[in-house]
């Protein structure tokens, strides 16, 4: 055998050597292997970043290889490694890495962390070219629609609207700053026109990844009136053809959430789970920790749905629990109050509790009369997203226990759109029961 090679009979014999030696003379085994691999196998980058990450080396080499498994690897969370593994080895923050860690880190679940690394790159980016890079590249699917970090979105939104004058014409890089300022101020119905040209562009240019971006963004923005469950199915369904054709992972676990949702709303339960089912097993195949989070929701709704109270309470308790720490403040905050309110009634409302945006269309349910006339008449229109029927409905058990003849005539007009839909189950969340049920009440 050549001088300076070993060969072991046994792993745990190689493994109880390689302990022993000091870390120091480990890392230049593993330079010296990541020097010789780049010359014999160039192309096995996750070989490649396995080497230069235990050796740590700050060298070009390396940031390539490390940059290039992180985008080839399966795995979001094997991608925070190597990205903050490529951040380290180039001794900067370099946008594109920065961009990338990013990215991964919000596939991986930790959306927080997500943002704060946007921020960083942000504030790094020059020109507008390197401003529309950043601004673009963080084409994360968004199925909820109550926005995580209002602060940092507006951010983002006025960033993108200052760049898009650099960019008059049908480029991709534009259609990415419209379809990040649809995502970014979604649940408003302000955005569809941003939206829709850029789905327009991304057909025009053939681009797949980029036409599932826009109709993310388009999808936020089909809220504005109630019972449009069918319109969002069809986007759902394309996307999850056009995912799939062109493996774009993520988006097609977005389509089948999405037709989770509008089926759940049509109480076509039967084919929504065959969606739960598919997303489950691509989450499971990708290392998609998030996608459990809606699942498991969901399956709480059907409980509720089929009237099994006390195990919908409980299942409600534990998927609310699973979305604290995501970063998902927009789910965090009311969410599972509202839950219960849909299994117990008003007569279990604290409102000492943190109902957050909800509060308001839930105090005319239990203050006295005359207090619960003037909050509701005072009720704004609320946002255009997920949970316009659900505050209809409240609207409705308002004005049927407030006799009130204004706000009977404004929840009647607010729901018959959605006659034929159960009330909330649009969320894939939970469910108020049918819509009809609510008419016929007014």
């Amino acid at each position: 055998m050549a001088p300076g090679h070993a060969r072991f009979t046994h792993a745990l014999v190689r493994d109880t050597v390689y302990e022993d030696v000091s870390l120091t003379r480990r890392a230049r085994w593993h330079a010296t292997v990541a020097s010789a691999l780049e010359s014999l196998r160039p192309d096995d980058v996750q070989l490649l970043a396995h080497h230069y990450v235990l050796a740590g080396t700050r060298s070009a080499a390396a940031v390539r290889a490390l940059a290039a498994a992180a985008e080839a690897t399966r795995s979001p969370r094997d991608a925070v490694r190597l990205w903050r593994a490529a951040i380290a080895a180039s001794g900067s923050t370099r946008l594109d890495l920065v961009t990338g860690l990013a990215t991964a880190l919000a596939v991986s679940g930790d959306l927080a962390e997500a943002r704060a690394q946007r921020s960083v790159a942000l504030r790094t980016a020059g020109d507008a070219q390197e401003m529309a890079t950043v601004i673009g590249s963080f084409d994360v699917p968004g199925i909820w629609t109550t926005n995580d970090d209002p602060t940092h979105s507006a951010g983002l939104v006025s960033a993108a609207e200052r760049t898009l004058a650099a960019f008059p014409g049908p480029t991709s890089t534009r259609a990415r700053l419209l379809a990040t300022i649809a995502m970014e101020e979604r649940g408003t119905c302000n955005r569809l026109a941003e939206a829709t040209e850029a789905e327009a562009i991304a057909r025009d240019l053939g681009d797949p990844a980029l036409l599932a971006f826009a109709l993310n963004g388009r999808f936020m923005h089909t809220f504005h009136r109630t019972g449009l469950a069918p319109e969002r199915a069809a986007i759902g369904r394309e996307l999850v053809a056009l995912a799939s054709e062109h493996h774009l992972v993520t988006h097609e676990v977005l389509g089948h959430l999405i037709l989770v949702q509008a089926h759940a709303a049509l109480a076509e339960f039967e084919t929504a789970d065959q969606h739960v089912a598919a997303a489950d097993d691509l989450a499971q195949r990708h290392d998609l920790p998030l996608v459990g989070v809606f699942t498991d929701w969901y399956a709480a709704l059907k409980l509720a749905a089929a009237g099994r109270v006390a195990e919908a309470d409980r299942a409600y308790r534990a998927a609310a629990a699973r979305v604290r720490g995501t970063g998902m403040w927009g789910m965090e905050r009311g969410l599972l109050l509202l839950a219960l309110l849909s299994l117990h009634g008003p007569s279990t409302v604290d409102l000492s509790d943190d109902w957050g945006p909800h509060l308001d269309w839930v105090r005319p349910l239990v203050l006295p009369h005359d207090e619960a006339l003037a909050a509701a008449r005072a009720l704004p229109p609320g946002p255009a997203d997920l949970l316009a029927e659900v505050r209809a409905c409240l609207l409705a058990m308002a004005a049927t226990r407030l006799r009130d003849q204004e706000l009977r005539e404004r929840a009647r007009s607010l729901l018959l759109p959605a006659r034929a839909e159960l009330a909330g189950a649009g969320t894939g969340l939970f469910t108020f029961g049918p819509v009809s049920r609510y008419l016929d009440e007014l």
